[in-house]
């Protein structure tokens, strides 16, 4: 059910990317909905947590990574996948290719059909730095 969880913080931090908040009410429906147990609901809420408390340092080695793209014209679907993946490698031991590749299928689901590509280089570079 990891997946689970870090598709739930996804939508959680891609929810506060677009200027919205997402209360404590609206976490829990979205848990409940997930059919997310204890554990993974608690999961979801850290790396949710950790990715808008250290937005800027995770933003900041994302953006060492896009050639030929400023930060603003990244897609808010692909930039919350990016900072989930890169949250998790820093932050939670998850592996890189586990972590890249979670990436890159939350992006498939939910940006444009080049998307997954997209994140996947960029993580690779974070990755083989």
């Amino acid at each position: 059910m990891r997946s689970e969880a870090r598709e739930a913080a996804y939508k959680i931090v891609f929810a506060h990317l677009l200027g919205g908040d997402c209360t404590r009410g609206a976490r829990s429906a979205l848990y409940r909905a997930a059919k997310l147990g204890e554990e993974d609901a608690a999961y979801a809420e850290k790396l949710a947590a950790t990715v808008l408390e250290k937005q800027e340092e995770l933003m900041a080695q994302i953006s060492a990574h896009v050639i030929r793209y400023a930060d603003y014209r990244i897609y808010p679907a692909d930039r919350t996948a990016l900072l989930i993946a890169v949250a998790e490698i820093d932050h939670f031991g998850v592996p890189p290719a586990v972590a890249a590749s979670e990436a890159a299928r939350l992006a498939g689901k939910y940006s444009t059909e080049n998307s997954a590509d997209f994140v996947n280089g960029v993580l690779g570079g974070i990755i083989n730095q």
